[in-house]
């Protein structure tokens, strides 16, 4: 698929130059970038769908873990030490 592109002199003076850099050419350097933020903002989405499929579950069970339990669990295992993990409960 052919794309054109008008991109900005100084975003494209950037281009040559790191294009430069990395002995490649501008062409290969901008399907790099493109794929890497393709595959950054797929990722984001997949995050997004997740969280809301399992905020959908919570509120329809009605379980979950208050914020300070799971913040707390976390900061002790980021030290380095043992920490039950938080279970899920029916909350108010």
């Amino acid at each position: 698929m052919a794309v054109s592109l008008r991109v900005p002199d100084p975003l494209k003076k950037r281009i040559e130059k790191l294009a430069r850099m990395r002995a490649t050419t501008p062409h290969a350097l901008m399907l790099e970038a493109i794929g890497e933020k393709l595959e950054a903002e797929e990722a984001r989405e997949a995050l997004i769908a997740e969280a809301k499929r399992r905020l959908a579950r919570m509120k329809k069970s009605g379980a979950g873990i208050p914020a300070t339990e799971v913040f707390a669990y976390l900061e002790a295992r980021a030290r380095g030490k043992a920490a039950a993990r938080p279970r899920p409960r029916k909350l108010a």
